[in-house]
């Protein structure tokens, strides 16, 4: 990462605007100040004691190396469908029946092992850091930092609040269509289930705090179209816990078709029709800033034509990820009427499906 110093960073110590500014991490820093090139001010190595001048020209390796590449993640070839991609950031839309991890009995079938094998044909060192995680049956955006500096940002801007999911749904039942943004706030807890081998808790529930001992769970959806006893239903996680979405919808009176955990299996699909539309999320260091606890709001300074899936002026990037076969025939069928996606994907269609503004 190369930074060329402004202005207004003039004398400021270097420690300060790695920390404060770029927002690094201490583990990150620790790696910098060990490698030879760690960090390097116009072209010589320094100290974090260093004193910053305007036109300084700062280097950051915070490439991943051989030395910290992940070992346990095979490369397998797997189609790719990649939104957007730089040198810290990559986007994808991730199919059905894809886990997002490997894990017992998924060892080379997964999001993480075709990037693994992606990387490594390129003779990249990687290391998979993907924000958040779909399910196997949940398809659509899933976006990872591709260094550890990156992936520090990402995730700090996700405790924030500053990253906006919205996913689609087709619901069993026919819900009121009202154009309103409705709130569900249920705590989720984890059910022990009587398993061989002892107790695993896999499904989830709507249950009380202080019997249960569930979270707290947020989600905002709106109804776009309902007929045919089913309803199309766009939701945003205000909180992030795991089936959050399913246990949700199920508690409403309004399982998601074709989930066999949370409602029952459907002959119109195979898997949950559940998709993770979009994705909003502040790019890494486009916005350094030492003001880090301070909230924003997408798509400031944005045109309604700008396109999705690269860098927006509001410091943002903004992908869509288009419905998989499954589902668009599936929401083609019920509703005829409806279309989730123009060409080119514009802010303009992102903000008409936000949930989050006014």
């Amino acid at each position: 990462m190369t930074i060329h110093i402004p202005p207004e960073y003039d004398g400021r110590l270097l420690r300060s605007y790695l920390k404060l500014t770029l927002g690094l991490s201490t583990a990150v820093l620790a790696n910098l100040k060990n490698h030879e090139r760690g960090i390097l001010v116009n072209g010589q190595r320094v100290t974090v004691r260093y004193v910053l001048r305007a036109g300084d020209v700062l280097e950051l390796f915070d490439r991943d190396t051989e030395a910290n590449a992940s070992e346990t993640v095979i490369p397998c070839e797997h189609p790719l469908d990649i939104l957007y991609e730089d040198d810290f950031i990559i986007a994808l839309n991730k199919p059905p029946f894809m886990p997002t991890h490997p894990s017992h009995g998924h060892l080379t079938d997964t999001l993480g092992n075709a990037l693994a094998f992606r990387y490594a044909a390129a003779s990249e060192p990687f290391v998979f850091r993907p924000l958040g995680r779909l399910d196997r049956n949940t398809s659509g955006v899933v976006v990872a930092g591709k260094t550890r500096a990156a992936s520090g940002c990402l995730s700090r801007s996700l405790q924030k609040g500053e990253v906006t999911k919205r996913y689609v749904a087709v619901t069993v039942g026919e819900m009121p269509i009202d154009d309103a943004v409705h709130t569900v706030k249920a705590p989720i807890y984890r059910i022990a289930e009587p398993v061989e081998g002892g107790f695993i808790g896999i499904k989830r529930a709507v249950g009380d705090a202080d019997r249960d001992g569930a979270v707290y769970a947020e989600t905002r959806f709106r109804v776009l179209a309902a007929g045919g006893g089913h309803s199309l239903v766009l939701c945003e996680p205000v909180t992030g816990r795991t089936h959050q979405l399913r246990v949700h919808l199920s508690h409403l009176g309004y399982p998601i078709l074709g989930d066999d955990l949370y409602g029952e299996i459907s002959p119109r699909m195979d898997r949950h029709a559940l998709h993770a539309l979009s994705l909003s999320v502040p790019m890494p260091f486009s916005r350094m800033r030492e003001d880090v606890h301070t909230a924003v709001i997408p798509f400031s300074g944005c045109r309604e034509d700008s396109p999705l899936n690269l860098p927006s002026p509001d410091g943002f990037l903004h992908v869509l990820a288009g419905l998989p076969a499954d589902m668009a025939a599936v929401v083609g069928e019920l509703f005829p009427g409806i279309s989730l996606l123009r060409s080119p994907p514009t802010v303009g269609l992102l903000r008409a499906l936000t949930l989050s503004e006014a």
